[in-house]
């Protein structure tokens, strides 16, 4: 059963300006390893934004009212062996997605050079 869906679109270079102006943004947002796979791509700023888009979207789904207190590193965009995008949770945030007894998360991702977007849906055990 469906508990949240959530969907959120970004202006590219709104992302771009704050990763490129604050190193400090860059970490407290992003967790290592969506760092180290945006910097090694051709326009990281794209998948920085697309990675942006996920935390508000999954934020949305999971159903929270006031998302500034939330450690945004700890909802990573990671990629499977095939390529497809999903949210791995970590600390707080996998605690409490646990708490909620929520079961699975499906994320799909888009982008072009001046947008990403994405959607989330978190379903609940019946």
């Amino acid at each position: 059963m469906i508990a949240g869906i959530g969907t959120d679109i970004v202006e590219v270079h709104r992302i771009e300006q704050k990763v490129t102006a604050n190193e400090y943004f860059k970490a407290h947002v992003f967790s290592q390893q969506e760092i180290d796979y945006c910097d090694k791509q051709k326009k990281p700023a794209i998948h920085y934004a697309a990675r942006w888009a996920v935390k508000e979207a999954y934020l949305k789904a999971y159903g929270l009212k006031f998302i500034g207190n939330h450690k945004l590193h700890e909802i990573e965009t990671l990629h499977n062996d095939d390529g497809k995008p999903y949210i791995h949770l970590k600390g707080k945030a996998l605690e409490e997605f646990n708490a909620k007894h929520f079961q699975t998360i499906h994320v799909s991702i888009s982008h072009t050079e001046a947008h990403a977007i994405a959607y989330v849906i978190i379903e609940i055990a019946n």
